[in-house]
């Protein structure tokens, strides 16, 4: 099965290339940051490109991860926000479209009830996935967590890695609830996904229950030993929750919170297998 990934250098990319290159033949893009050699650049927002490296390539799955997901940085560049969140998705589509390859977007709870810049990009995004000729799967995370080989880029998890290694005590808010994400189980759902041909279903990848980034630090950072210290920082990020049948319906992996925080104690333990071979030096730059 030969699939081709966007954005293998981001956060979330890198670790499904981890994982998936393991089980099918995967082709990764970067734009800003080349994680290995082995990846390809991509610019997402060029239809030209996108239209090359897919006649190239002839994926039969198109698994789109390349976006923004910091929903500050949109609203500060709602334009720039669309043209990378949204209008790329558009353009895979249309291209994947020629060649009856399949897509699936790295999509977000956010797109439920999208009431920022942020939501709407991946809501407008949804949309036109839905559109594709071969077929489509929506996978929609909420805040995620887990072991990544990209640990240079601003996200949560990273935020405790670096706790961890700089032994420095961490203050986290206690205001803002979600059902966290793991970054193992949206692999697992697509790998699931694509081996019994699913299609054209939109699924949260979550766990049941509500916590916060200060409970999750605690859960994470105390068997490493850090303080943690709660903060209220009054943040009035929109509660968004799914009751995951949809994982059950389909007969889907699935996790309680207990399991996904065992497993992110776990890959922290032994962060030296998540590494590419090829890989290069990561430099500061954001995808």
């Amino acid at each position: 099965m030969k699939v081709l990934l966007t954005g293998a250098s981001s956060y979330v990319g890198a670790r499904l290339y981890f994982d998936l290159s393991k089980k099918f033949e995967v082709t990764g893009t970067y734009f800003g940051n080349r994680l290995s050699k082995n990846f390809v650049k991509l610019d997402t927002t060029n239809k030209k490109e996108i239209e090359k490296i897919i006649d190239n390539n002839r994926p039969e799955i198109i698994i789109h991860a390349a976006a923004n997901a910091n929903a500050r940085w949109c609203e500060a560049n709602p334009d720039l926000a669309i043209l990378l969140n949204q209008k790329s998705t558009e353009i895979i589509v249309g291209a994947a479209s020629k060649i009856s390859a399949k897509v699936i977007l790295i999509s977000s709870f956010a797109a439920k009830n999208p009431v920022n810049v942020y939501g709407r990009t991946k809501f407008e995004s949804e949309k036109a996935v839905q559109q594709s000729k071969a077929g489509f799967i929506v996978i929609r995370p909420s805040l995620i967590i887990g072991f990544s080989p990209n640990i240079i880029n601003d996200r949560p998890f990273n935020r405790l890695l670096r706790n961890i290694d700089e032994k420095t005590d961490a203050i986290y808010d206690t205001s803002w609830e979600f059902q966290p994400s793991y970054i193992g189980h949206i692999s697992e759902v697509i790998e699931q996904v694509i081996k019994r041909n699913i299609l054209n279903e939109i699924i949260p990848v979550a766990v049941a229950g509500l916590k916060t980034r200060y409970d999750i630090a605690r859960d994470i950072l105390g068997v490493f030993n850090i303080k943690v210290m709660p903060v209220d920082k009054n943040d009035k990020t929109l509660v968004i929750t799914d009751d995951l049948n949809e994982l059950k319906k389909l007969n889907l992996s699935q996790y309680s919170y207990k399991e996904i925080i065992g497993k992110c104690i776990e890959e922290i333990k032994n962060r030296q297998i998540f590494k590419f071979a090829y890989s290069i030096l990561l430099c500061s730059a954001i995808l």
